[in-house]
């Protein structure tokens, strides 16, 4: 799995070898923060994150404070996945357009098919015609069923209606596709709140499982859209990071987790079904330091 993480974040390694062609046992402060702004880390956090080190820092003190980001300050504050074992276990996926959520989705399913679960997908984002046929595709190359309607109808009919197929089908998880909304526009945030109610109105508790689909390719920049949904949706469950593979921009990842307090569940890394691949803060926080220090020092 090492593997797998060190090819997806080859940009933001090969990133850190130009500005450090040479890993180090140890390593100046001045130089670190040069090495993760340049990785896209946001720059308040990274002053967080060093200013109680020394002025020479070794691997195993940037673990610990890298780690931190992750679990907090004991185990009992760590950023975990929510659980839940409601059937059908609802999940609305969000993100503005070109995140990548409808083939995220499928990728999502096949994982679900794989692992045995029954899925249905509905295809809420009614405002592009592209985005329901694209889904419908993909449909049809997992053998999943979709509910869809016309471009620019309501999409909580969608929600609704898939919810409760799945409910009367017994299926184990729908998952929901919504409209790339923007995070300035009000009605549209305002339609996100109507599905939220009309899930729940189809299943209670509906959705389970907000999930927020990121594109890697902007880094922090994507923060502040991130902050605008989690606010209009009362907070979401998880985070799912797209197209990391082809950015320098892997630091991006801590700014993430220290803003949202959720966990990174999945990330993209192709445009296959099978392109997603399970996030594991120890795998990256390694392949980080793996870029910067001797791989023979570890204190």
């Amino acid at each position: 799995m090492l593997e797998i993480f060190k090819k997806t974040l080859q940009k933001t390694t090969q990133n850190i070898r130009d500005l450090l062609p040479k890993t180090q046992k140890r390593i100046s402060k001045e130089e670190l923060e040069e090495i993760l702004i340049a990785t896209d880390m946001d720059y308040d956090l990274l002053e967080m994150i060093l200013s109680p080190l020394g002025d020479e820092i070794s691997r195993g003190e940037l673990e610990v404070a890298l780690s931190r980001l992750f679990r907090g300050e004991s185990y009992y504050d760590k950023v975990q996945t929510k659980i839940t074992n409601d059937k059908p276990n609802v999940h609305l996926i969000i993100g503005v357009n070109g995140a990548g959520k409808t083939t995220t989705i499928a990728k999502l399913a096949n994982l679900y098919k794989k692992q045995g679960k029954s899925v249905i997908l509905g295809a809420g984002d009614t405002f592009r015609a592209a985005a329901i046929e694209q889904l419908k595709l993909w449909g049809e190359r997992l053998n999943l069923p979709v509910i869809a309607s016309q471009i620019g109808h309501d999409p909580s009919a969608v929600a609704f209606d898939t919810i409760t197929s799945a409910v009367a089908k017994n299926l184990d998880i729908a998952i929901l596709d919504t409209a790339g909304r923007l995070h300035n526009q009000s009605n549209l945030q305002q339609e996100l709140q109507k599905i939220m109610r009309i899930c729940n109105k189809a299943k209670a508790g509906a959705p389970h499982q907000k999930i927020l689909i990121l594109d890697g390719t902007q880094g922090t920049s994507s923060l502040d859209q991130a902050k605008i949904f989690s606010q209009t949706l009362g907070g979401i469950d998880g985070v799912i990071i797209t197209k990391l593979d082809g950015t320098s921009k892997g630091g991006a990842i801590f700014s993430v987790i220290h803003t949202l307090r959720v966990p990174i569940l999945y990330l993209g890394v192709g445009e296959n079904a099978d392109d997603l691949i399970a996030f594991d803060e120890k795998e990256y926080i390694t392949t980080i330091l793996d870029s910067i220090f001797d791989t023979t020092q570890t204190s």
